[in-house]
Parts: structure tokens; C-alpha cells; sequence
């Protein structure tokens, strides 16, 4: 009986494999493995290990961070503004109050603070940040300052990834920058009142929901008894 003869591959050879997607992947993996098998062997952490380690730090400390704020004002000290060492002054109607409106709370030095404590629990402290810029910027009566500031308050806020970038729409961050190009007491009104909604709206009901101001509440109450 005749057999035909199998393809056999030549010891030594090499001849690449049928697909040149497989090929792609050995020629990336093995430098890797190879490298992964060599850290082992010497007892030493490949870097994408450590990356990885790295990485998971990171997750695990903003985790804690973010479990040890929600539960760090239980006397409230390490939110009064200016004098932090000073006993908090503030009583239980005043506190009620701000659940009246989201600019009662804004209105109020103690109400401020507690709310910027609490963006910062969520990470988004930039926009009460950027409110309170343009507040101050609205305050400037230097001509010669005005043009400076805005461009500092475009930088740091407005501009495509800035470092404490607001969020707002394309056509407000274009409106604003046009505006930049001849700057007035009025050029971020528009943006700030897309803030100050998106705050009232989706910040502001939360707040008043979590555990920083409910328990700012029950202070408030227990002096009292």
C-alpha cells in the first residue's frame, strides 16, 4: 500500500506558522515570558508585576481614603474654615436651613465648608472650587489684573484637560473661550451657571442625604439636650 509522505518541519527550522496573527502573538509573548521566567527565577518582580502591584495600591489607597472621609467629621473641627482648632458655632435651625435651598447653603460659611467636605469625598470638589473662583473674579475692579485672572481661571478649569477640569458642554467651553479674547467681569457667568445647576441638581440632594450633614445635624442637636 503506497502512503504519502507527511510534511514534516526540518529540526531547527524556521519556518513560520500557517497564520501570521499566531506568529505576531509568539514573537510578543515570548520575549515576555521569557522575561517573566527569568524575573522568577532570580527573585525579582517583572515590571508589568510591579505596575500591577503598583495599581492596586493606588485603588486600594483612594478606596481608603474615600471610606476614612465619609466617617472623619465626627466633632466637625477639620471643616470650619479659616480657625479649624475653634469649638463649631452653628445651631440646629441653621443647620436645618440649608436644606432650604441649595444657596442658603452656599450663603452660609459653615454650609459651604461642609459641602466642599463633602465633594471631596466624591472627588468633585473642582466645581465648587470653580464657582468660587468666579465669585472672587466678578470682585475684581483692576483692569490690569482682569485679563490675568481669567486666563488663570481658563486654565485651570475650563481648558481641555486642565488640571481640575469642570463639567461642562463644548458650546459653553467655546462661548467662554471666545470670550477670553477680550475679558470682561461677565465672561465665565455662563459656565458657573452650568455648575452651580449641575451641583443643585446632582450634588446638592445627595449631600444633604449623607452622612457628613445628618450627622452634622445630630451634633447640632445633642449640644442642645
Amino acid at each position: 500500500m503506497h502512503h504519502e509522505p507527511a510534511d514534516t518541519v526540518p529540526q531547527g527550522s524556521n519556518q513560520p506558522c500557517p497564520s501570521s496573527t499566531k506568529s505576531h502573538v509568539v514573537t510578543t509573548l515570548l520575549p515576555a515570558a521569557r522575561q517573566s521566567l527569568a524575573g522568577h527565577a532570580a527573585g525579582t518582580n517583572t515590571p508589568l508585576e510591579r505596575t500591577g502591584r503598583r495599581q492596586n495600591r493606588g485603588m486600594r489607597t483612594r478606596l481608603g481614603c474615600l471610606s476614612h472621609k465619609s466617617d472623619s467629621y465626627n466633632d466637625f473641627t477639620a471643616i470650619l474654615p479659616d480657625k479649624p482648632n475653634r469649638a463649631l458655632k452653628l445651631s440646629t435651625e441653621e443647620a436645618t436651613r440649608w436644606a432650604d435651598s441649595f444657596d442658603v447653603l452656599l450663603s452660609h460659611k459653615y454650609g459651604l465648608a461642609a459641602f466642599r467636605a463633602f465633594l471631596k469625598t466624591e472627588f468633585s470638589e473642582e466645581n465648587l472650587e470653580f464657582w468660587l473662583a468666579c465669585e472672587d473674579f466678578k470682585k475684581t475692579r483692576s483692569a490690569a489684573k482682569l485679563a490675568s485672572k481669567a486666563q488663570r481661571i481658563f486654565e485651570e478649569f475650563i481648558d481641555v484637560q486642565a488640571p481640575r477640569e469642570v463639567n461642562i458642554d463644548f458650546q459653553t467651553r467655546e462661548l467662554t473661550r471666545r470670550n477670553m479674547q477680550e475679558p470682561s467681569l461677565s465672561c465665565f457667568d455662563q459656565a458657573q451657571g452650568k455648575v452651580h445647576s449641575l451641583m443643585e441638581k446632582d450634588s446638592y440632594p445627595r449631600f444633604l442625604r449623607s452622612k457628613i450633614y445628618t450627622d452634622l445635624l445630630s451634633q447640632t442637636q445633642r449640644r442642645l439636650s
